[in-house]
């Protein structure tokens, strides 16, 4: 099972520049609204684009999508480990969460 992150954390980890960010939706979800930074990966891009969009293997990668009930989050995290990637975790509460707490958000 993929290690969870809080908000706060993950808030501080953006802000220090310590993390990528994945948003687990991508598509128009992505292009409406995503966390600061996050790069567009959706659970069936995965094998295609994660080498390009994250080529370090154990850079600290967060995953997430819209809320608890959305399993993209966790299929990206998932994924990404089985393809090698060492320091994966997830934002379980998602972009809801996010933006409920106030905290910015980015458009495309």
């Amino acid at each position: 099972m993929t290690a969870l992150i809080t908000r706060d954390d993950l808030a501080a980890a953006i802000e220090a520049g310590t993390v990528t960010v994945v948003d687990a939706l991508g598509g128009a979800y992505y292009a409406q609204q995503h966390l600061p930074g996050a790069v567009p990966l959706a659970p069936a891009d995965v094998d295609a684009q994660a080498s390009a969009l994250l080529p370090d293997k154990n850079a600290a990668i967060i995953t997430y999508c819209s809320n608890p009930a959305c399993p993209n989050s966790g299929q990206v995290a998932d994924r990404l480990t089985a393809l090698g990637y060492t320091d994966v975790r997830k934002y379980r509460e998602g972009i809801e969460d996010w933006t409920a707490a106030g905290l910015p958000v980015q458009s495309s």
